[in-house]
Protein backbone atom coordinates (compact mmCIF):
# COMPACT_ATOMS: atom_id res chain seq x y z
CA UNK A 1 0.00 0.00 0.00
CA UNK A 2 1.55 3.30 -0.84
CA UNK A 3 2.04 5.87 1.75
CA UNK A 4 -0.22 8.86 1.65
CA UNK A 5 1.18 10.90 4.00
CA UNK A 6 1.89 14.63 3.80
CA UNK A 7 5.44 15.29 4.91
CA UNK A 8 4.20 19.33 5.70
CA UNK A 9 1.49 17.93 8.17
CA UNK A 10 3.84 15.12 9.66
CA UNK A 11 6.73 17.67 10.45
CA UNK A 12 3.93 19.88 11.49
CA UNK A 13 3.28 16.93 14.16
CA UNK A 14 6.17 17.29 15.32
CA UNK A 15 7.27 18.61 18.97
CA UNK A 16 8.65 21.70 18.12
CA UNK A 17 11.82 21.90 20.17
CA UNK A 18 13.02 18.19 18.48
CA UNK A 19 11.74 19.87 14.84
CA UNK A 20 14.35 22.87 14.81
CA UNK A 21 17.00 22.08 17.42
CA UNK A 22 19.11 20.67 14.42
CA UNK A 23 18.45 23.69 11.73
CA UNK A 24 21.55 26.00 12.00
CA UNK A 25 22.14 29.26 12.73
CA UNK A 26 23.21 30.35 9.19
CA UNK A 27 20.20 28.29 7.53
CA UNK A 28 18.05 30.30 10.42
CA UNK A 29 19.38 33.71 9.17
CA UNK A 30 18.65 33.08 5.14
CA UNK A 31 14.96 31.94 5.77
CA UNK A 32 14.56 35.80 6.92
CA UNK A 33 16.51 36.63 3.66
CA UNK A 34 13.97 34.51 1.66
CA UNK A 35 11.34 35.53 3.39
CA UNK A 36 12.05 39.14 2.71
CA UNK A 37 12.79 38.22 -1.20
CA UNK A 38 9.36 36.36 -1.15
CA UNK A 39 7.69 39.35 0.40
CA UNK A 40 8.58 41.21 -2.80
CA UNK A 41 7.30 38.70 -5.19
CA UNK A 42 4.28 38.34 -3.60
CA UNK A 43 4.05 42.27 -4.02
CA UNK A 44 4.91 42.50 -7.37
CA UNK A 45 1.91 39.38 -8.30
CA UNK A 46 4.50 36.38 -8.56
CA UNK A 47 2.27 33.53 -7.57
CA UNK A 48 4.92 30.56 -8.15
CA UNK A 49 8.83 30.93 -8.35
CA UNK A 50 11.53 28.13 -9.05
CA UNK A 51 14.58 27.80 -6.76
CA UNK A 52 16.70 29.13 -9.09
CA UNK A 53 14.80 32.65 -9.35
CA UNK A 54 14.47 32.72 -5.55
CA UNK A 55 17.85 31.79 -4.53
CA UNK A 56 19.00 34.56 -7.01
CA UNK A 57 16.38 37.36 -5.17
CA UNK A 58 18.36 36.07 -2.07
CA UNK A 59 21.41 36.00 -3.10
CA UNK A 60 22.63 32.29 -2.46
CA UNK A 61 22.91 29.42 -4.77
CA UNK A 62 19.96 27.12 -5.44
CA UNK A 63 21.65 23.83 -3.78
CA UNK A 64 21.92 25.58 -0.05
CA UNK A 65 18.31 26.94 -0.80
CA UNK A 66 16.83 24.08 -1.68
CA UNK A 67 18.80 22.21 1.52
CA UNK A 68 17.46 25.19 3.84
CA UNK A 69 13.52 25.19 2.72
CA UNK A 70 13.73 21.43 3.28
CA UNK A 71 14.31 21.84 7.39
CA UNK A 72 10.74 22.93 6.33
CA UNK A 73 9.92 20.26 4.50
CA UNK A 74 9.43 21.83 1.80
CA UNK A 75 10.55 20.76 -1.17
CA UNK A 76 8.98 22.38 -4.35
CA UNK A 77 7.24 20.97 -7.26
CA UNK A 78 9.14 19.68 -10.62
CA UNK A 79 8.72 21.78 -13.22
CA UNK A 80 6.62 24.39 -11.16
CA UNK A 81 8.84 25.90 -7.86
CA UNK A 82 7.49 26.95 -4.95
CA UNK A 83 4.15 28.68 -4.27
CA UNK A 84 4.69 31.80 -2.72
CA UNK A 85 2.09 32.67 -0.42
CA UNK A 86 2.48 29.13 1.05
CA UNK A 87 6.33 29.20 1.43
CA UNK A 88 5.68 32.67 3.19
CA UNK A 89 3.47 30.94 5.85
CA UNK A 90 6.05 28.16 5.84
CA UNK A 91 8.66 30.41 6.74
CA UNK A 92 6.74 32.61 9.17
CA UNK A 93 5.48 29.93 10.84
CA UNK A 94 9.01 28.11 11.15
CA UNK A 95 10.62 32.05 12.33
CA UNK A 96 7.52 32.43 14.91
CA UNK A 97 6.32 35.60 12.90
CA UNK A 98 2.71 34.43 13.23
CA UNK A 99 2.61 35.64 17.16
CA UNK A 100 3.20 39.10 16.59
CA UNK A 101 5.77 38.94 19.30
CA UNK A 102 5.90 42.29 21.53
CA UNK A 103 9.55 44.67 21.29
CA UNK A 104 10.76 46.99 24.13
CA UNK A 105 13.31 49.24 22.99
CA UNK A 106 15.61 51.08 25.33
CA UNK A 107 17.66 54.02 24.06
CA UNK A 108 15.92 57.24 22.23
CA UNK A 109 18.76 58.85 21.24
CA UNK A 110 19.64 59.25 17.27
CA UNK A 111 19.81 55.83 16.69
CA UNK A 112 16.59 54.92 19.28
CA UNK A 113 14.69 57.56 17.61
CA UNK A 114 14.83 55.75 14.25
CA UNK A 115 14.34 52.72 14.66
CA UNK A 116 11.52 53.77 16.99
CA UNK A 117 9.93 55.54 14.30
CA UNK A 118 10.29 52.46 11.61
CA UNK A 119 7.16 51.36 10.11
CA UNK A 120 8.35 48.05 9.00
CA UNK A 121 8.30 45.94 12.11
CA UNK A 122 4.37 45.52 12.30
CA UNK A 123 4.07 44.08 8.74
CA UNK A 124 7.12 41.23 9.34
CA UNK A 125 5.70 40.13 12.91
CA UNK A 126 6.74 42.66 15.85
CA UNK A 127 5.03 45.24 17.39
CA UNK A 128 6.70 47.97 19.64
CA UNK A 129 5.04 48.06 22.45
CA UNK A 130 6.94 50.48 25.14
CA UNK A 131 10.24 53.15 24.84
CA UNK A 132 12.74 53.58 27.65
CA UNK A 133 15.27 56.12 28.30
CA UNK A 134 17.09 57.03 31.45
CA UNK A 135 16.68 61.00 30.64
CA UNK A 136 13.63 62.28 32.13
CA UNK A 137 13.73 65.18 29.36
CA UNK A 138 12.86 62.57 26.95
CA UNK A 139 9.81 61.08 29.36
CA UNK A 140 6.36 61.54 27.95
CA UNK A 141 8.03 62.61 24.15
CA UNK A 142 5.45 61.48 21.59
CA UNK A 143 7.14 58.68 18.76
CA UNK A 144 4.83 56.76 16.51
CA UNK A 145 1.94 56.42 18.13
CA UNK A 146 4.00 55.86 22.03
CA UNK A 147 5.15 58.21 24.63
CA UNK A 148 8.26 57.39 26.06
CA UNK A 149 8.82 56.23 29.52
CA UNK A 150 11.36 56.00 32.38
CA UNK A 151 13.54 53.21 32.65
CA UNK A 152 12.77 53.01 35.93
CA UNK A 153 9.11 51.62 34.68
CA UNK A 154 11.06 49.01 32.69
CA UNK A 155 10.32 45.84 34.59
CA UNK A 156 6.28 46.80 35.10
CA UNK A 157 5.95 47.22 31.51
CA UNK A 158 7.63 44.40 30.24
CA UNK A 159 5.60 42.11 32.43
CA UNK A 160 2.67 43.89 31.25
CA UNK A 161 2.85 43.84 27.62
CA UNK A 162 4.33 40.14 27.98
CA UNK A 163 7.45 41.64 26.13
CA UNK A 164 9.67 38.93 24.57
CA UNK A 165 12.38 40.78 22.54
CA UNK A 166 14.23 43.84 24.01
CA UNK A 167 16.56 46.32 21.44
CA UNK A 168 18.96 47.87 22.95
CA UNK A 169 20.26 50.86 21.92
CA UNK A 170 21.85 52.55 24.68
CA UNK A 171 25.76 53.85 24.92
CA UNK A 172 28.15 51.51 25.78
CA UNK A 173 28.50 52.26 29.23
CA UNK A 174 24.61 51.65 29.72
CA UNK A 175 24.08 49.02 27.97
CA UNK A 176 24.56 45.90 30.43
CA UNK A 177 22.47 47.21 33.29
CA UNK A 178 19.86 47.64 30.68
CA UNK A 179 20.51 44.06 29.62
CA UNK A 180 19.88 42.82 33.10
CA UNK A 181 17.10 44.75 33.87
CA UNK A 182 15.67 43.38 30.64
CA UNK A 183 16.40 40.11 31.88
CA UNK A 184 15.39 40.36 35.26
CA UNK A 185 11.87 41.27 33.61
CA UNK A 186 11.53 38.32 31.79
CA UNK A 187 12.85 39.15 28.38
CA UNK A 188 14.58 36.11 26.54
CA UNK A 189 16.11 37.66 23.59
CA UNK A 190 18.14 40.84 23.11
CA UNK A 191 18.77 42.79 19.89
CA UNK A 192 21.85 44.88 20.90
CA UNK A 193 23.19 47.92 18.81
CA UNK A 194 25.39 49.30 21.82
CA UNK A 195 28.79 48.93 21.24
CA UNK A 196 29.41 46.52 24.21
CA UNK A 197 29.60 42.99 24.94
CA UNK A 198 26.63 41.55 26.73
CA UNK A 199 26.93 38.62 29.59
CA UNK A 200 23.39 36.75 29.86
CA UNK A 201 21.97 33.64 31.38
CA UNK A 202 22.21 30.47 28.74
CA UNK A 203 18.44 31.02 28.28
CA UNK A 204 19.02 34.55 26.59
CA UNK A 205 19.57 35.09 23.37
CA UNK A 206 21.61 37.82 21.92
CA UNK A 207 22.17 39.48 18.71
CA UNK A 208 24.70 42.12 17.96
CA UNK A 209 24.58 44.56 14.97
CA UNK A 210 27.61 46.47 15.51
CA UNK A 211 28.02 49.45 12.05
CA UNK A 212 31.17 50.07 12.88
CA UNK A 213 32.15 46.79 12.79
CA UNK A 214 30.31 46.60 9.63
CA UNK A 215 31.70 49.13 7.90
CA UNK A 216 35.44 48.30 8.92
CA UNK A 217 34.40 44.52 7.14
CA UNK A 218 33.32 47.06 4.02
CA UNK A 219 36.96 48.98 4.63
CA UNK A 220 38.65 45.37 3.93
CA UNK A 221 37.00 44.46 0.72
CA UNK A 222 37.99 48.00 -0.46
CA UNK A 223 41.75 47.86 0.39
CA UNK A 224 41.66 44.63 -0.84
CA UNK A 225 39.99 44.98 -4.33
CA UNK A 226 42.34 48.52 -4.30
CA UNK A 227 45.45 46.10 -4.14
CA UNK A 228 44.45 43.84 -6.19
CA UNK A 229 46.72 44.27 -9.28
CA UNK A 230 49.98 45.34 -6.82
CA UNK A 231 52.09 42.05 -6.66
CA UNK A 232 50.83 39.07 -5.73
CA UNK A 233 47.94 40.53 -3.54
CA UNK A 234 49.50 40.09 -0.02
CA UNK A 235 49.50 42.51 2.62
CA UNK A 236 52.55 43.93 4.05
CA UNK A 237 53.11 43.96 7.48
CA UNK A 238 53.11 47.49 9.12
CA UNK A 239 55.60 48.38 11.99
Amino acid sequence: MTDQRDPDREADREPKADRWRSVPEATVARLAVYLRALTTLADQGVNTVSSEGLATAAGVNSAKLRKDLSHLGSYGTRGVGYDVSTLIEQISRALGLTQHRAVALVGIGNLGHALAGYGGFASRGFRIVALFDAERARVGEPIAGLRVRHIDDLDDVVRSERVSIGVIATPAGAAQDVCDRLVAAGVTSILNFAPAVLSVPDNVDVRKVDLAVELQILSFHEQRKATAGDGDGTFEEVG
